[in-house]
């Protein structure tokens, strides 16, 4: 990323920041995308889910989590009654999508880190939600060979803009819907979510699980 670009993302505010971001070219992706994808939801949420990246569906429509992955995230927050851009801010580590949807690229993750860093210091989230093994590993670093299964289940530390919050791990929609027997897992995982969102002083209304 030039560094006139980094500089100036360090102090953009959220409308800015989502302009900058329409306009970026720093990377390959950029001539292969449709849309840039950005965020659904503004600065206000204390909750923020954090995914891995856009896929086909979410690069058409330019909002994050929209294809079957999306839907079953969504309905798995509506489990907890959080409704998505309302009590959550939902967005990924990469704006734009992978060719074919191959992972993500290391160099990919460190130019969109500046991008997700800052959406993070305007957002000030009390709780992370990170969904997906590149997710974890943008925002926790836990090193190499790290596993989802290891990492979920207990609350973590982020640091955002200087401060420790907790955050919870889980796996991928996309990976629940290829392996629904671990979607018992992916409760448990959303019943800690429900735990350290209490313990941050965030209000959820109860809910029954819904969703298969």
């Amino acid at each position: 990323m030039p560094e006139d670009l980094a500089q100036k993302i360090l102090t953009a505010d959220w409308e800015t920041l989502a302009k900058m971001a329409e306009d970026c070219r720093c990377c390959a992706m950029a001539s292969t995308r449709q849309h840039v994808v950005f965020a659904q939801g503004a600065p206000g949420p204390k909750l923020v889910v954090i995914g891995e990246a856009p896929g086909a569906e979410e690069d058409l429509q330019g909002l994050p989590f929209v294809g079957k992955s999306g839907q079953l995230l969504t309905a798995m927050l509506d489990a907890l009654n959080i409704v998505r851009g309302r009590d959550a801010v939902v967005l990924n580590v990469l704006k734009c999508r992978p060719p074919r949807n191959r992972n993500p690229e290391p160099a990919e993750i460190t130019c969109c880190g500046h991008w997700l860093r800052r959406q993070l210091e305007l957002l000030a989230p009390d709780v992370l939600f990170l969904v997906g093994r590149f997710a974890i590993e943008a925002v926790l670093h836990p090193g190499e060979g790290f596993s989802i299964g290891r990492m979920r289940g207990r609350v973590h530390d982020a640091e955002v803009a200087g401060r420790r919050i907790p955050a919870v791990a889980t796996y991928h929609p996309s990976y629940l819907l290829r392996s629904p027997d671990e979607k018992a897992k992916a409760w448990e995982d959303l019943v800690l979510l429900r735990h350290v969102m209490t313990e941050a002083g965030i209000a959820l209304a109860p809910r029954e699980k819904r969703w298969n």
